[in-house]
């Protein structure tokens, strides 16, 4: 319990922080790297809630990031709905798709890669679909007007969307804790672990799973409806391209699956990263894509636990280095 209470008290450490940043600060490049950077974090944890706690690989997360981002503009643009009651409707919307996915894989007992092909499946079709119903405006997209207020969710700076996605961070973060912490949590590592054994000892897999992708699904939603709010505009590519897939999965894998921190710390160093390129090599075209290609392949070749299982890995090859010296000396 005490690791519980120091993990809540670094959540609520984490969100003063970050909080206080706009307050110091007006620079534009600053404060749209923090949101950017917790963005992408958002998506990385919604992500490691079913790949990292529930061992469920996905490699089709785009699915339920763009469904939330075209509820969420076409509730507002067909709709005349409140941006936040389409917030709430994009969120509940991308969970109930993440659910149907869920019962129709978990179902036949489909995971590893035919999970992860099938998600891969499922973006496609609906890009597809996306590009042939009028409603969603095809390829052309939808846009929405600009009409900067509190109650349209559209702020004059960029200190309003960092502090709404500082929000759904720290809300993801608070759902890790608890998976961390609870008898669902733990049902769910063990269906991770050893499915079969988890069933053996009462565990219902099929139901474990099912809750998890819809939480993941969630929070995925809520990054699709925020990229709505703030660049006004979504098209089928955008919502169910595989580049919102790939940074999902890369910032968990490279930070740390299936910890409370390693999302937020992989997004934060491939941010950085992509920033730097940037800077260095002009706008290259798929520069990023290269580097978490380049990044992940690193990671998993040397430090498998993540960033923030360096230390344990640390740990690891200093015992083993120990103990190889010790059998050579006897």
């Amino acid at each position: 319990m005490k690791g519980g209470l120091k993990d809540l008290a670094g959540i609520a450490a984490f969100v003063l922080l970050v909080a206080v940043i706009p307050l110091l600060t007006d620079s534009g490049v600053v404060l749209n790297f923090v949101m950017m950077a917790l963005y992408a974090a958002l998506l990385g944890q919604a992500w490691n809630i079913l790949g990292g706690f529930g061992g469920q690989f996905s490699f089709g997360h785009a699915l339920f990031f763009g469904t939330g981002a075209y509820i969420q503009a076409m509730a507002q643009l067909h709709g005349g709905l409140n941006a936040w009651l389409a917030l709430a409707l994009a969120v509940a919307g991308s969970a109930g798709i993440g659910a149907l996915v869920g019962a129709l894989t978990f179902r036949y007992g489909l995971k590893g890669s035919y999970f992860a092909l099938v998600t891969l499946a499922f973006a496609e079709v609906f890009r597809i679909l996306a590009l042939s119903v009028p409603f969603t405006g095809a390829g052309v997209g939808l846009m929405l007007p600009l009409q900067e207020s509190f109650a349209n969710m559209q702020f004059g700076s960029r200190k309003g969307y960092l502090y709404l996605v500082l929000a759904f961070v720290a809300a993801a973060l608070l759902v890790t804790w608890w998976l961390k912490n609870s008898r669902f949590g733990a049902y769910l590592q063990a269906v991770r672990d050893n499915e079969d054994a988890a069933r053996a000892i009462g565990v219902n897999p099929f139901g474990v799973k099912l809750g998890a992708i819809a939480l993941s699904a969630g929070f995925m939603g809520a990054g699709g409806a925020f990229y709505v709010q703030v660049f006004q505009y979504i098209d089928p590519s955008i919502a169910y391209g595989p580049g919102v897939s790939v940074e999902a999965l890369v910032a968990a894998i490279v930070g740390g699956m299936g910890t409370l921190w390693g999302p937020l710390l992989g997004a934060l160093v491939l941010h950085l990263l992509a920033d730097i390129t940037r800077n260095l090599f002009g706008q290259l075209p798929g520069i990023n894509m290269v580097i978490y290609g380049v990044v992940l392949v690193l990671i998993v070749m040397f430090v498998p636990r993540g960033i923030a299982g360096l230390g344990a890995t640390a740990t690891a090859l200093w015992r083993r280095r120990q103990q190889k010296t010790g059998d050579r000396r006897g």
